[in-house]
């Protein structure tokens, strides 16, 4: 081996899980002495993680693969990694498709990646792909952001929605210690980290799998009582969570929210469809009368917090009038920001079977009038910031105009203010708002 550092590239593909696995794996690769390249050119061990949740983004890692294969015939040295949900999904049949990869490794194992790369540099091609109960988190992230950082606080989901590969890639519900989480948000302070969100496919099961009930019979362990555990760590001044489901989202959860003062007022809760029948298809477990019903509970506690979802539109059989019941709810809630997808079908779900399969026509038709929905909604919740004075933590710098710096109000919303980087990263500002757009606003600092 020569003396220069190995290098490696990560690219990551799909949710914030994916973005925490990458930064775990940087992390263990960095220990292992590799040292980051930002071209992928430049490296000698490339790793996709990939995210199966649509289908143009598998196909976009299929074709980044071609690329580096083809490097690989002539540097025969090149390691070629294919971690996260498409690795699981299709396990050793990528192999048949891209004989060169060198492991292939599901979600589950990303905290493995030493032992599976000792296992390649001699000489193995391998596949991780087994359900394994899932590692505790003794590796140290490479964290993008040096302000804000992610946890994972449970791992998989046991949820069975129609539409969804989550379950069948990620595995079932495995919930960490909050000795664990604590531990590591406790480092976190320490290290200068300012903001944290709790990370789960769906975090509201925290703590089910967990010994330990109260004597009413309730499960000891909660996100509720996880929040109340975590929140006086010192250094942290926000809290966010996700991905919430409204299946399980309780009024204490609410209350705990309107209490804790570091816990940010911005919900993130996915409805997916405004209409009861395609709730039904989709295995959702809830209605639109339920969904509506948290969303008031928590404006009565919380007037001012933020709602944001995620939306399908055109999954298989939706009538127009199904599609316009969608339309209905996010004009009535009026959200301040939703991811809307178009229903992709996904290799083993049952909704990829059905037969009344939509056009493209249709769904990028609805797609384009629910975005248009939003937009103006967002627009007109934008609104109330104007005037406002609003605590951001500043992130970064705009990378379009270097003169000013980027952070988030308590809501989630982007914030533009003039400002030096230098002497104002990670420090929460006051903000007088000046202008605002639908997802973003502008002020101007109060010192």
């Amino acid at each position: 081996m020569t003396s220069t550092p190995r290098r490696y590239h990560i690219t990551t593909f799909g949710c914030q899980m994916n973005k925490a696995d990458s930064e775990r794996m940087a992390g263990i690769l960095e220990d292992m002495g590799f040292k980051w390249s930002q071209d992928p050119n430049g490296a000698d061990l490339i790793l996709y993680n990939t995210c199966t949740i649509r289908d143009n983004a598998e196909q976009k890692v299929y074709s980044y693969l071609g690329r580096q294969a083809k490097r690989k015939h002539e540097n025969p040295d090149l390691t070629l990694v294919v971690a996260g949900c498409v690795a699981q999904q299709e396990g050793e049949k990528i192999l048949r498709r891209v004989p060169e990869l060198d492991l292939v490794m599901g979600p589950q194992h990303a905290n493995r990646l030493e032992d599976l790369l000792t296992q390649v540099f001699d000489g193995n091609q391998v596949v991780a792909t087994e359900p394994i109960h899932i590692v505790e988190d003794i590796t140290k992230p490479r964290r993008d952001s040096t302000v804000t950082a992610w946890v994972n606080i449970i791992y998989g989901c046991n949820e069975r929605c129609s539409y969804c590969v989550v379950p069948n890639v990620r595995g079932v519900e495995q919930s960490r210690t909050p000795e664990a989480i604590y531990a590591e948000m406790e480092l976190l302070g320490k290290q200068g980290y300012k903001e944290i969100t709790l990370l789960g496919q769906n975090i509201d099961a925290y703590g089910r799998d967990l010994p330990g009930v109260t004597p009413s019979g309730r499960h000891q362990h909660t996100l509720t009582d996880l929040l109340y555990q975590v929140h006086d760590i010192s250094g942290i001044e926000r809290l966010r969570f996700a991905t919430s489901h409204p299946r399980y989202f309780t009024e204490r959860l609410i209350k705990a929210c309107d209490e804790l003062p570091k816990v940010c007022e911005h919900f993130h809760i996915p409805f997916q469809s405004g209409d009861n029948e395609v709730l039904k298809a989709m295995k959702r477990g809830y209605t639109h009368q339920k969904y509506r019903r948290i969303i008031d509970k928590i404006r009565e506690y919380m007037p001012d917090a933020s709602i944001s979802a995620d939306a399908i539109v055109g999954f298989p059989g939706e009538t127009e009038e199904q599609f316009e019941n969608t339309l209905q709810l996010v004009d009535d809630i009026g959200f301040d920001q939703l991811n809307t997808a178009a229903y992709s079908p996904r290799p083993g779900t049952p909704a990829a079977l059905w037969e009344q399969q939509l056009s493209e026509e249709v769904k990028s038709d609805r797609l384009q009038r629910l975005n248009h929905l939003v937009a103006q909604k967002a627009a007109q919740r934008s609104q109330r910031y104007l005037g406002r004075i609003e605590e951001v933590l500043v992130e970064d710098q705009n990378p379009k105009d270097k003169s000013q710096v980027m952070g988030r109000t308590q809501g989630n919303r982007l914030t533009f203010f003039k400002g030096n980087i230098d002497e104002l990263k990670g420090q929460l500002i006051k903000v007088e708002i000046t202008e605002v757009r639908a997802f973003s606003l502008t002020g101007e600092a109060i010192f």
